[in-house]
């Protein structure tokens, strides 16, 4: 577990957010970003494990998540409006938090799955807040069947209003990767291939939790945005950014879309987009076999990200 819990107040949430603290002389300070449905306790053994490689490693879960608490945002629900700006808002707050415990170190930024929307969206937003990038298995090559998706969505609303679950998108998505699976287990074998880790997923009570129209809907507004040709002209186009996709990852076309995105960022004139896809892996890279692997690629490329940060990129406090 993480070694320290912390409570930040931030418009009207109390953030539940964990802390594990560099080991030895700190290097830099590294914030995780969950995906739909699940914690940010999850991350604990990451934590440890970049915690020893010297980084501060800050994790909170969002709104509508495991346990952070606000009045309009019960599990399921960033907000009953402007989700987006309030789970940006979050990570502000608890990046501006870490920053302050521990001045002078640069703060990079991971986000998997759903984080990985949020990371990208958050880096551009609070433009020079963060020195280094990290998404993790997300999809933003969803196309006109993401369009599709919406159209669903917004009819759902219509006829029932947006705080409630939507019947149609965990089919065509959590029911659709699972079937996906040869000789699949569980329904949630998509996840990972150790099976340990997946009934851990299925036993935890703040996994799995049904996802609102509205929430869906900020989760498409998410993924439209973050590629959008303004947003990511906010981002340094020097600014290290680090892309990893499962090869047997049913939630991002087998590692497709993680490359989608790599090809546009290059097309965008980023200049320091590394790409891993690991071939044998499906969505939760964290909890897979060969998990270790991917930690210590990840702590490298950290190290080799925060030698070449310029100064104005790290905040004083």
């Amino acid at each position: 577990m993480f070694s320290e819990t912390i409570r930040l107040d931030n418009a009207g949430a109390s953030l539940a957010c964990h802390h594990e603290p560099a080991k030895g002389q700190p290097r830099a300070i590294l914030m995780i970003l969950h995906g739909l449905a699940e914690h940010s306790r999850r991350y604990a053994s990451f934590a440890e494990a970049m915690a020893a490689r010297g980084y501060h490693v800050y994790a909170h879960d969002h709104r509508g998540h495991g346990e952070t608490k606000a009045a309009d945002a019960p599990l399921g629900r960033f907000a009953r409006r402007n989700g987006i700006g309030h789970v940006v808002g979050d990570i502000a707050a608890v990046r501006d938090h870490a920053a302050t415990r521990h001045p002078g170190l640069p703060v990079i930024l991971l986000g998997h799955s759903m984080g990985g929307l949020i990371a990208l969206n958050a880096a551009e937003d609070l433009t020079g807040r963060f020195a280094a990038l990290a998404v993790w298995n997300s999809n933003f090559a969803v196309g006109l069947s993401g369009r599709a998706a919406q159209a669903v969505l917004l009819a759902e609303r219509a006829l029932k209003g947006s705080d409630v679950p939507s019947d149609m998108l965990p089919r065509l998505t959590f029911a659709a990767w699972g079937k996906s699976i040869p000789n699949r287990r569980t329904a949630f074998d998509w996840l990972s291939r150790d099976p340990a880790e997946v009934d851990a997923y299925i036993a935890d009570p703040l996994c799995g939790s049904d996802t609102s129209v509205s929430l869906w809907l900020d989760v498409f507004a998410l993924t439209f945005r973050g590629i959008e040709r303004e947003q990511l002209g906010r981002l340094p186009k020097d600014m290290p950014i680090h892309l990893v996709g499962g090869g047997q990852d049913p939630a991002t076309n087998k590692g497709k879309a993680v490359l989608w995105l790599s090809k546009r960022l290059k097309g965008q004139g980023f200049s320091r987009i590394s790409t891993v896809i690991y071939q044998d892996m499906r969505h939760e890279t964290l909890n897979e076999i060969g998990a270790e692997t991917a930690i210590a690629d990840f702590a490298d490329w950290c190290d080799a990200a925060i030698r070449t940060v310029p100064n104005e990129r790290i905040d004083p406090r």
